[in-house]
């Protein structure tokens, strides 16, 4: 079998390691195309070698031009990779251009697509992230979703619910792989001065380009009587000084701002912090599987599940809800506990052994071909029934041809479909279709 894994950001590298480990690991030939996104060659070539990982097949480096003309280099450069190399699957992560463009030209070319993390949604289409990944979605065959909550997203969306499969999320499983070589590699662990302190950042557009956020947000940070260490994107950083706000943070005793840090030496400024403070996705992810509480300053997140668990709150921007946040957390030892101990809700650290045996049970059934049609069909339409017997989702289905369960609902409430779930008692939204003779 024959995989190609499309990545092209630092978070996508590190997500997708050891999916990449897996795929060797079994003996799969595995074509790591890395479209170069944000950083040149030399600094990505070094990035693979510090996370014990094989260099890429291919590199378009498309370095940090506009998105559409990134996504536009990525899919011209991949229509001949993907045709030269003949995979049999092409393998994307998250919401990134590279993850949108990836999953366009495997469609195009009748290449399976799988989406790792699949079925993230914000509601927030002011995002650049949030579209990306809906188009990810709709070309997508195999989506790989962290939690119950994406599957429910996908399935409101009217994805089949044969195709969506709940694996947990891989950063759980490189966060182990990559904390001990943290701890081993890290330079900045004799840098930092605090031997307590929150770990902070910040680079989301909605709040370093929005100038009251911003104060908003140093004012918080200037009167917290807490250690904090910052390590500051450049863009953020040229925000903070066109609105004089820089000097404020670096002229405080308390704060350290550091430049920006390699992954390595970030996981272990963040691993050794007592809380995160960040408007971060991904680090909401690390953050519960670090088991350090984590506030998040904004007013929404396509990682619900964390809040739900109980590892992390929404903040928003106002420096009074900041400092309350911040200030609930650490002087009540009960809530910081109580935050720590969060169940993770993204899995166990084997999400990456899923995917992979996911992948191989399609490829050995011969399910991962795109199709066409070879029968006419007819879409009916879509009924809502309330079931009285016995009956498992799997069995209803082969028992109504062509009826497709889109939706469960247990007393108003959606859930998940799984195969085996007894459908007594419950409402379902059915899709119909059937054959013209």
């Amino acid at each position: 079998m024959k995989i190609a894994v499309i990545l092209g950001t630092r978070p996508e590298i590190i997500k997708m390691a050891p999916v990449i480990d897996e795929i060797e690991k079994n003996d799969s030939e595995c074509v790591l195309i890395h479209t170069g996104q944000h950083y040149d060659i030399e600094m990505s070539k070094q990035f693979f070698i510090d996370l014990k990982l094989k260099l890429p097949d291919y590199n378009i480096g498309i370095g940090s031009n506009t998105a559409l003309k990134q996504i536009s280099i990525i899919i011209s450069e991949l229509e001949e990779i993907l045709t030269k190399e003949k995979v049999d699957v092409v393998l994307v992560q998250g919401d990134t251009n590279a993850a949108l463009a990836g999953s366009l030209a495997a469609n195009k070319l009748k290449i399976p697509v799988g989406h790792v993390e699949a079925g993230l949604r914000s509601f927030d289409k002011n995002m650049p992230e949030e579209t990306n990944r809906i188009l990810a979605d709709n070309c997508t065959k195999l989506f790989f979703v962290p939690t119950e909550t994406t599957a429910l997203n996908l399935q409101n969306e009217g994805f089949n619910h044969n195709d969506i499969h709940i694996t947990g999320n891989t950063i759980v499983d490189a966060c182990f792989r990559h904390k001990d070589i943290a701890e081993e590699k890290s330079k900045i662990k004799d840098k930092i001065i605090f031997d307590e302190y929150i770990a902070l950042t910040m680079h989301r557009a909605e709040n370093v380009d929005n100038p009251d956020r911003l104060r908003s947000i140093v004012d918080a940070l200037i009167n917290i009587d807490e250690n904090i260490v910052f390590p500051v994107h450049p863009h953020t950083k040229k925000s903070l000084r066109d609105l004089d706000l820089y000097d404020k943070l670096a002229n405080c005793e308390n704060i350290q701002i550091t430049k920006p840090l390699g992954y390595l030496d970030f996981l272990y400024m963040i691993s050794h912090s007592k809380l995160i403070l960040t408007d971060s996705g991904g680090l909401q992810e690390e953050a519960i599987t670090l088991s350090i509480p984590c506030i998040t300053l904004r007013y929404n997140t396509e990682r619900p599940e964390t809040i739900s668990a109980g590892g992390n709150i929404l903040a928003g921007t106002t420096s009074n809800q900041i400092s309350k946040n911040i200030n609930m957390i650490l002087e009540d030892r009960e809530v910081y506990e109580r935050m720590s101990n969060a169940v993770n809700p993204y899995g166990d650290g084997t999400s990456s052994k899923r995917i992979y045996d996911i992948i191989r049970s399609y490829y050995d059934k011969n399910s991962l071909d795109v199709t066409s049609f070879d029968e006419i069909t007819d879409f009916k339409g879509y009924y809502m029934r309330h079931v009285t017997e016995e009956v498992t989702v799997e069995s209803y289905e082969s028992l109504h041809e062509g009826h497709i369960i889109e939706e469960i609902f247990e007393d108003g409430t959606p859930v998940y479909i799984d195969n085996n779930l007894n459908l007594k008692n419950k409402d379902i939204v059915v899709k119909e279709f059937s054959k013209v003779e």
